[in-house]
């Protein structure tokens, strides 16, 4: 009876874990360049006498799905979208450099770049500040230039670039705060055959559909479970009545 209990409880806890993946990609179906989540699980023998046909389920590494989301017109003078592959790099709130596709930028009162997160986005030469300007121009590889405040519309100036990035598809992970790095620590490297258009957003790639469908699978599962576990309950207290009947 222990098997068919140990296979109900791993089978359990994993769909709990699973559950979760999916409300949180649900509730970010919304969210500019968002990516979701799976769940990645891999069967590990159990160690130890007696355990020769136990095999546990263990959670992976976060996986995510890195397909590019809908790009929509927005108009927005700040609101960016990278075409292909590419990412936006932005300063993490621990100070270190990490990775979005995240394009609603703005500016905050004191004039920096931020995202929709506020996350400082980062150009070629660090954290962004924009000073005061009457026309803004983003080019496709990310230039950022202006026209400043008072200046004759001739005079257009080149602040700095966004800071595009490549990673290796192999080595990509999401961090715990939804930001993306490369799993062996190493930065990306700027690649100059990014490109971005300007007044566009790039969606969330999550269907909120599929992740009902999903939610309501895994409660299905669960229960099912759940009722294995008690199953198993039930054939072993019969188990013990019939050994004191003889």
């Amino acid at each position: 009876m222990d098997k068919l209990l140990y296979v109900g409880m791993t089978a359990a806890k994993n769909t709990q874990l699973a559950q979760a993946t999916t409300v949180n990609n649900l509730a970010n179906a919304s969210t500019p360049g968002f990516r979701g989540d799976f769940h990645v699980l891999l069967s590990a023998q159990v160690e130890g006498p007696y355990f020769d046909s136990r095999v546990n389920s263990v959670s992976h590494d976060r996986a995510s799905n890195l397909q590019q989301g809908p790009v929509q017109y927005t108009g927005g003078e700040w609101d960016v979208a990278i075409d292909g592959d590419g990412w936006l790099a932005v300063q993490a709130e621990d100070g270190s450099e990490a990775y979005s596709r995240r394009g609603d930028l703005r500016l905050t009162a004191e004039g920096m770049l931020v995202n929709g997160a506020n996350q400082m986005v980062l150009g070629e030469n660090g954290p962004l500040s924009i000073p005061e300007y009457s026309r803004l121009l983003i080019g496709n590889d990310g230039t950022i230039s202006i026209v400043p405040k008072g200046e004759a519309s001739s005079t257009m100036i080149s602040l700095d670039r966004l800071k595009l990035v490549k990673l290796d598809p192999e080595q990509v992970i999401k961090r715990d705060d939804g930001l993306m790095a490369q799993r062996d620590g190493m930065s990306g490297l700027p690649d100059a055959s990014v490109r971005v258009r300007s007044g566009y957003i790039e969606g969330s790639n999550i269907s909120a559909v599929d992740s009902m469908v999903s939610m309501i699978n895994h409660s299905r599962m669960y229960e099912m479970q759940v009722k294995l576990m008690r199953t198993a309950e039930t054939m072993a207290e019969n188990s013990s009545r019939l050994m004191r009947m003889e």
